[in-house]
């Protein structure tokens, strides 16, 4: 199996409802990780307070979250974007895998009346499913692209086949 940098950097899906879904999840994924990334770049200190990590490391986790979501919604360099991001989730699956989360909570309805309430009250329970799923998903954009309308399949492509 010989890849060549174009063939990673943007790789082809087969039909047009791949890319279709492929351009709904890059678009849900981008979204997704501004409105993840920016809270966090706008309350650095007392993100990296919670997380007991240097607010350098915070602010290096947090950028690459908010600007990696900015070059999906276009899909520009979607591997190494989608990359950015499940290094981040990878990272949060194992803290929260270490600190003792299951990876899938019980269902709200499921659990008993006054046995479940988090900080901000009655919610859903905490694991560390979420994480997991963006990395699924982050891994599949990798090595499937950006789809539709992706900067991409636009130009970068033909940018990179010049250069090969």
């Amino acid at each position: 199996m010989n890849l060549t940098v174009v063939e990673l950097l943007v790789p082809a899906p087969p039909s047009t409802a791949e890319e279709f879904s492929l351009l709904v999840m890059r678009l849900f994924i981008g979204i997704s990780f501004i409105r993840h990334g920016w809270p966090k770049l706008r309350n650095l200190k007392t993100w990296a307070t919670s997380m007991r990590t240097p607010a350098w490391l915070c602010f290096l986790s947090a950028a690459s979250m908010f600007l990696a979501g900015l070059v999906l919604l276009p899909g520009l360099l979607t591997p190494l974007a989608a990359l950015a991001i499940l290094l981040n989730m990878a990272y949060a699956m194992v803290l929260e895998a270490r600190s003792g989360l299951p990876f899938f909570a019980p269902d709200p309805y499921q659990i008993p009346d006054g046995e479940y309430e988090g900080p901000e009250g009655l919610g859903e329970p905490p694991s560390w499913e979420k994480a997991a799923m963006y990395v699924v998903m982050c891994f599949v954009l990798m090595f499937a692209g950006g789809g539709l309308l992706s900067l991409d399949n636009l130009l970068i492509a033909d940018l990179l086949q010049a250069w090969a």
